[in-house]
């Protein structure tokens, strides 16, 4: 029997989850998981940076923003043919989906045409679309559908309460509306957050039950550790316990059962026992390459002996297609 996709989350309920003991809500979130997805399955994903740096949001952990110093130097929209090149390295790596980041505060008219042709050529090559660049309006998100574009990526980052403490360049209500009208476009959502950045518990909590609440849950929850970078204001930020982020994984997989749950940001940083921990608990996606945007990720080769000795296997585009339907 198939858990019941719920959106009535109640914040006392969340804190419970996260209250169990380690090894009974591992095994609640590895049952629920079983009961929606191949166990033994993982989406692979590739993350590409097409236009890097420069951006004048102040979210205090990113080291593309504008408005902090690190060695991350603003750089123009790359080439299409530059794009589908590397779309297909990914392809002939493995990766069934394709994911494109611009470091922007929200696309111009101009960038949504380029990126219209981009998406298409992307899609011929029988590969799944993600793209995050930043704020849509309406009308932008509609022609980004039409281009093909599978899903769209928007995170929330955290807690209603705590993301002022991290960002003040827009709202929590301006990422709300986004994914609004992402979802009124027809496209995916995928839509996550940032652990480790000073938050409590609650905020943790509240980031899930804010996800599973939705009237849709995202069909990509990506769960990223943060990683510091010299520069940015979270750097020297005293670093979550692993175990935490193991129990985050898990609540995310038994609030969101039919989601793609994401091993995200800070796995370069997790030995392999870690990374299995976050299998058993319900992560089914991960991003593999050698960078995420702009921070280090696991080589490709790394990835696949892990999953041989683990005795995972890489879903396929009809694979992942059919586990989220």
């Amino acid at each position: 029997m198939q858990t019941t996709l719920r959106h009535d989350w109640q914040p006392e309920e969340v804190l419970g989850l996260f209250s169990l003991p380690f090894n009974d809500l591992l095994f609640r979130a590895a049952s629920v998981h079983r009961q929606h997805f191949d166990a033994n399955g993982v989406q692979i994903s590739t993350l590409l940076s097409i236009k890097t740096g420069g951006c004048p949001e102040d979210c205090a952990y990113c080291p593309q923003s504008a408005k902090f110093d690190t060695d991350v130097k603003a750089d123009k929209l790359m080439n299409k043919d530059a794009i589908i090149a590397e779309a297909q390295k990914a392809k002939d790596a493995g990766a069934s989906r394709f994911c494109m980041g611009a470091a922007w505060r929200s696309p111009k008219d101009r960038d949504i045409e380029k990126l219209s042709d981009i998406i298409e050529g992307v899609k011929s090559l029988g590969m799944e679309t993600c793209a995050t660049l930043g704020m849509l309006t309406p009308v932008h998100a509609q022609k980004l559908k039409a281009a093909g574009l599978d899903y769209y990526n928007h995170n929330l980052d955290t807690s209603e309460e705590y993301y002022k403490e991290i960002i003040t360049t827009r709202t929590y209500q301006d990422r709300l509306d986004t994914l609004e009208n992402v979802r009124n476009a027809g496209m995916n959502v995928c839509c996550g957050g940032i652990v480790g950045m000073g938050e409590k518990e609650q905020d943790r909590a509240e980031l899930l039950r804010t996800l599973a609440n939705m009237p849709k849950h995202p069909e990509s929850v990506p769960i990223n550790l943060l990683v510091q970078v010299e520069g940015t204001p979270l750097a020297g930020k005293e670093e979550l316990d692993v175990f935490e982020f193991i129990r985050t994984i898990a609540v995310a997989r038994i609030m969101m059962p039919q989601s793609f749950v994401r091993l995200s940001a800070g796995r370069e940083n997790m030995n392999e026992q870690t990374q299995a921990l976050c299998f058993f608990a319900g992560a089914n996606s991960i991003f593999y390459g050698e960078k995420l945007l702009t921070t280090a990720n696991p080589e490709a080769d790394k990835d696949m002996a892990l999953f041989e000795k683990l005795g995972i296997k890489p879903l396929s585009v009809t694979e992942s297609e059919a586990c989220a339907a």
